[in-house]
């Protein structure tokens, strides 16, 4: 898909160059150094045909789980500002590897690449020894639920970031009584990824509640759009999450566009889908929205397991209360992903209307 080729305003132009999805692990590796280093395009994860500022060193394409993509327009000082941080808050030191177990179309997959690079270390995979992995809740549940070569390799990683969305508070403490040390992060591709780890901003990052939102100050901050601007206020970003932060701590509640309004009343999305999962101990579970003439939009859920609506409504309503309940359910053989492990609620919609 080729995007507009509105770009920043400068008088020099850097040169776009489309990640090749059959590239290896050392030929992107190299493409990577070359971008970071000025000496060779910038990357894009998507086909744009246009030249960007001259600062640009990534380009990376949202997946459109809340949304249209949107192409991210990511500073070399940012990318680097991200790995250094992260690096710090791990103390790791030169020569100690990561595993790569997420696409490289992502700024997950990506940030394991640059942090390889900083190492001066190639990435493994997860058939071989690493000092440090990123990976999504999905596959840590997985972990825990019989993939036992996942599981081995994670339990000999000194640190396993886990992030690309919540990761449910019960899951987190299976891992870590089990001898995963797993560090929930939070982040987006506009701040390079994860700049919150276990609720604590890293070094150089301010947070700030605004108006219910998570506001974000930091040196991991993109550039921009491929066609606008970020959402900022007096140089602070503003995020489409809501947050809090309680002693001390950064609590994610879910997203502005993650409520839905039914018959006037609320409904968390994610705090549904949450509850649910760890009541019936799967995330084979997924909550998702319909347009609804009555009701404007409709709960409903979608499960690869057997369950009871009747059962589903009767958890909700003492939970939540009565307009949590959903309207239907539905069996699915599969729950639909996009690259990055989220769920594509949007298709379940379309495909259920």
């Amino acid at each position: 898909m080729a995007y507009p080729t509105v770009v920043m305003d400068s008088a020099v132009k850097r040169k776009l160059r489309t990640i090749d999805p059959s590239w290896s692990t050392p030929q992107l590796l190299d493409a990577l150094l070359l971008s970071l280093k000025g000496e060779g395009p910038a990357l894009s994860t998507s086909d744009i045909n246009a030249e960007v500022d001259p600062r640009v060193a990534l380009v990376v394409t949202t997946s459109g789980s809340t949304g249209n993509p949107k192409s991210v327009l990511l500073s070399k000082q940012s990318l680097l500002a991200s790995t250094r941080a992260t690096h710090k808050y791990l103390n790791a030191t030169s020569g100690q590897r990561w595993s790569l177990l997420l696409p490289t179309n992502h700024i997950a997959g990506l940030n394991v690449l640059i942090r390889s690079i900083e190492l001066g270390t190639t990435p493994v995979t997860v058939d071989s020894p690493a000092d440090y992995t990123a990976i999504v809740p999905t596959q840590l549940h997985r972990a825990l639920n019989g993939d036992a070569t996942l599981f081995d390799h994670l339990k000999s990683c000194t640190a396993v970031l886990v992030g690309g969305g919540p990761l449910d508070k019960e899951l987190k403490h299976q891992a870590t009584i089990t001898g995963i040390n797993v560090i929930a992060t939070y982040g987006m591709t506009e701040t390079c990824g994860g700049l919150i780890y276990d609720g604590q901003p890293l070094d150089g990052v301010q947070v700030e509640i605004r108006d219910g939102r998570i506001a974000l100050k930091a040196p991991q901050i993109a550039l921009g759009y491929i066609d606008g601007e970020l959402l900022n206020q007096d140089g602070w970003f503003i995020t489409n999450d809501l947050g809090q932060i309680v002693d001390g701590q950064v609590e994610v509640l879910g997203r502005v566009d993650d409520q839905i309004i039914s018959g006037g009343e609320k409904i968390s999305i994610s705090a549904i889908e949450s509850f649910l999962q760890n009541e019936f101990n799967s995330t084979e579970i997924i909550a998702f929205a319909k347009p609804d003439k009555e009701w404007g939009e409709t709960l409903c859920i979608a499960t690869t397991t057997d369950l009871e609506l009747s059962l589903i409504q009767s958890r909700l309503k003492e939970k939540f209360g009565a307009h949590a309940s959903p309207k239907q359910l539905f069996k699915i053989s599969a729950i639909p992903y996009l690259g990055i492990g989220k769920p594509d609620r949007r298709k379940l919609a379309n495909d259920h209307a």
